[in-house]
């Protein structure tokens, strides 16, 4: 019958120590480290006996006890010097040993000696497991934050690409200047306002898709600085948005009480004045939603003017605007802005012809 080794209950104290103060530090289950660690253990110790599955390990964190060893078989003649042990030798470890029987056989934990390759082994495992949790963990936080707002703190800026490495949490995550709104400039420590993208797994860990110029980060943004909008009174229809520019947003009133326009401009405008600050400056335009089509469109159009809107029936979703002379500048917008964020807003095809008829295309 197998005998265990006697334990010395203090001997790894500063293992299971350095162990919690991972868990602190990183956020990864003390658990999940010493299934881990005792799994290099275990990968490394075999090495030094010819990979065979004879190594084993006992934790109980709560007593400061790490004890590793090896399970032999008591035989009378070796053939496997990893596997097997003489009866002479086996009863150091179990004086009731005889043969057939299998023996625990300790190894001193305190100074791990399984030899320096082993040491280093098991080191390299560990470090690959807890960048593995740290990856699980991070993509896990993330994934709750997909598709939301969240704040980031500046920690540098790539003088070459123009990149920003943000701190969001305990990640670190890089703004791409492809996602940043176009002359906006950061500075180290800035807190900044970000849209979470996409999360995905890459190849070298997790990846984090974060951007300034996504409408999803309007549309948060307008969820967080408008109370009526949070409590499901006022409702973002859609947003169409040419990020350091200009923005649209339809918005629509479930309460006839409450003008969602007004709500979202906020008192003294306010609200929509923070928004503004947070993209830079950003122009927007707030409509109000209407499931009349040719409601929505004229609405969508503003600040232009709009006399009719004529339902094309022979094309799907496309429509004739009608708008004064003096209005037809404004209902296009500089190289076709207006117009074409009214297009995304509504998702109609929109052509619009002044009043008199005569139309000079403009350069879109």
């Amino acid at each position: 019958m197998a005998r265990k080794a006697a334990g010395k209950p203090n001997q790894n104290k500063e293992f299971f120590e350095a162990i919690r103060l991972l868990e602190q530090e990183r956020g990864i289950p003390a658990e999940y480290l010493l299934e881990k660690v005792c799994s290099a253990i275990i990968t490394s110790v075999k090495k030094e006996y010819g990979g065979e599955d004879i190594v084993f390990v006992d934790c109980n964190p709560e007593k400061d006890e790490l004890r590793v060893y090896l399970r032999k078989t008591v035989v009378g003649v070796i053939e496997n010097e990893f596997t097997e042990i003489l009866p002479e030798e086996a009863v150091k470890y179990n004086k009731n040993a005889i043969i057939g029987d299998i023996v625990e056989i300790p190894i001193e934990t305190k100074k791990f000696e399984f030899g320096r390759v082993a040491a280093t082994t098991a080191k390299n495992v560990i470090r690959g497991d807890i960048h593995n949790a740290e990856r699980g963990l991070m993509l896990k936080e993330f994934e709750s934050k997909k598709s939301e707002l969240v704040t980031g703190k500046v920690q540098s800026i790539d003088p070459q690409t123009g990149n920003v490495t943000l701190e969001i949490g305990k990640a670190v995550v890089v703004l791409p200047k492809s996602k940043q709104i176009p002359d906006e400039t950061f500075k180290e420590n800035q807190l900044v306002k970000i849209y979470i993208e996409n999360i995905g797994e890459g190849t070298k860990g997790p990846m984090v898709r974060i951007s300034r110029t996504h409408s999803g980060l309007v549309k948060r943004l307008f969820e967080s600085e408008v109370p009526e909008i949070y409590d499901g009174i006022v409702e973002i229809k859609s947003v169409a948005r040419e990020a350091g520019s200009r923005t649209k947003i339809a918005v629509f009133s479930k309460d006839e009480n409450v003008d969602p326009i007004g709500a979202c401009i906020g008192p003294k405008g306010t609200r929509v004045g923070n928004i503004v600050e947070t993209l830079g400056g950003e122009k927007i335009d707030i409509v109000v939603y209407d499931e009349d089509p040719a409601k929505f469109i004229a609405a969508a159009l503003a600040p232009a003017n709009v006399l009719s809107v004529e339902i094309d029936e022979e094309k799907e979703n496309a429509c004739h605007v009608t708008v004064p002379d003096t209005q037809l500048s404004l209902a296009i917008g500089n190289k076709g802005q207006n117009a074409r964020l009214a297009a995304r807003l509504t998702g109609w095809k929109i052509d619009i012809k002044p009043e008199s008829g005569f139309y000079i295309p403009q350069n879109s």
